[in-house]
């Protein structure tokens, strides 16, 4: 289970402590991390949860776990009552931040971070102006850069490193040498390579400096070997992975024959023209007496799968959070054996151990697909996990892209693991240690 840790340097992780076993403990190291402020004295330590819409999930979880642990926490959707309340954990959702003043509190929690990847999302900056007095912060998620590496400057920024633009003009560039690369269109141009040009890239002698700079504000952990523990008790099951090429029905127009789609519009169009061959694929691997976890994109394929699924149901943006939770609920105690929902719906948060069998339509989204699967492969999970992939001709670049990202993030966190005793820290301002000398002539 691959976990990120981003802390300000002033109040780090604790590296003698074991790696989280579960859930559980991954919470209860939220929890003990959020109470080290009060205990200095402070106010209460917020954690906000990534999780706004459904009630069962990141909040009342974290409440959960902070009593089993004998930590008093408080969960706040207004702002209201936080001034001189007992509880030491006020738990709330990023939606929901307007409504608190940082100034209440010593120190702030995200979990699932990586909603601060995007440079110019409004979300991650209010986050970011959130926490910038705060002396006690801390980011946790699994996919901290699900895209590309550069969005590790948003996080080094909310954290009171180097901003997200000071991080890329020192270790990145461009070819269009242009502080904000654009894509465009040009007639008789391969936009292949106008993506290229626009893409940022590592300088020639930073990529080692880079990873021993995130090192010096991250801590990342694949395996309790990671951190120098012993593996014993912590090896999941195995992981199968099938893709499954499904032939369409219905070609292009024009076309004798089925080709991969080039560009969204075409991919968007393969997607839609093949609902009805990939949701029959899909019934017909779920079709057994196991549960299964079946993540969709479009309403239309949702609502077929529920159609054509035995003992199916799906969550939807439409239902209530009431419904939503019960529903959850349901999948989560075994009383229904198919569970159809979007990854942006059901993908954070939520523990379903009881499941190992993943299906899945392949899309750009790395992090999509990587938490989708880890809802059911997880440590507590005592089965192998069977996840099919089930896509068609038109979309094998999407699949190609998807694995591309797989193969980064891997890549990311090998080199994070491999640095963290060598890291490298950048000030954000210059020492000044040598006394001025005044002219005696001034």
């Amino acid at each position: 289970m691959n976990r990120f840790w981003t802390v300000n340097r002033n109040w780090a992780a604790n590296p003698a402590l074991p790696p989280p076993r579960s859930q559980t403990s991954y919470s209860a190291f939220k929890g003990f991390w959020s109470i080290g402020p009060f205990a200095k004295g402070g106010p209460p330590s917020l954690p906000i949860a990534a999780w706004a819409k459904l009630p069962c999930n990141w909040s009342p979880q974290t409440l959960r776990e902070s009593e089993k642990f004998g930590i008093e926490s408080h969960r706040s959707t207004d702002g209201t009552g936080i001034v001189g309340h007992r509880a030491r954990i006020i738990v709330s959702n990023y939606e929901r931040l307007h409504y608190f003043d940082p100034t209440d509190f010593a120190g702030c929690v995200c979990d699932e971070s990586s909603i601060l990847k995007s440079f110019d999302g409004v979300r991650r900056k209010e986050i970011t102006e959130f926490m910038r007095k705060l002396p006690y912060r801390l980011l946790c998620t699994a996919t901290a850069a699900p895209n590309d590496y550069i969005e590790l400057g948003t996080s080094s920024e909310a954290l009171g490193e180097l901003g997200h633009m000071d991080m890329l003009n020192r270790f990145f560039k461009n070819d269009q040498h242009t502080i904000k690369p654009t894509i465009y269109r040009h007639r008789g141009l391969n936009f292949a390579k106008l993506e290229d040009k626009a893409k940022w890239r590592f300088k020639g002698h930073a990529e080692i400096p880079f990873w021993q700079w995130v090192c010096s504000w991250s801590r990342a952990i694949r395996r309790p070997s990671d951190l120098g523990f012993q593996d014993d008790g912590f090896i999941l099951p195995p992981l199968v992975e099938t893709q499954h090429l499904v032939n369409s029905q219905t070609l292009v127009p024009g076309f004798l024959f089925s080709l991969p789609a080039v560009g969204l519009q075409e991919q968007r169009e393969e997607r839609r023209r093949t609902i009805r061959e990939r949701c029959e694929k899909i019934a017909a691997l779920v079709d057994t007496k196991e549960s299964a976890l079946v993540w969709c994109h479009l309403n239309d394929e949702g609502n077929l799968l529920e159609k054509i699924i035995p003992d199916a149901q799906q969550v939807s943006g439409d239902d209530s959070d009431e419904a939503k939770e019960a529903k959850f609920l349901d999948f989560i105690n075994g009383d229904l054996r198919v569970l159809v929902t979007k990854p942006k719906i059901g993908a954070w948060g939520l523990n379903f151990q009881h499941c190992s069998h993943v299906t899945f339509f392949p899309s750009h989204s790395f992090e999509q697909y990587y938490q989708g699967v880890r809802r059911c492969w997880r440590f507590g999970q005592k089965n192998p996990v069977r996840v099919d992939i089930v896509t068609t001709e038109g979309e094998k670049t999407v699949l190609e892209n998807l694995q591309k990202k797989a193969t980064a993030a891997d890549r990311m966190f090998s080199n994070l693991v491999n640095e963290m005793n060598r890291a490298l820290t950048i000030c954000r301002t210059g020492k000044f240690e040598n006394q001025i000398e005044v002219p005696k002539w001034l």
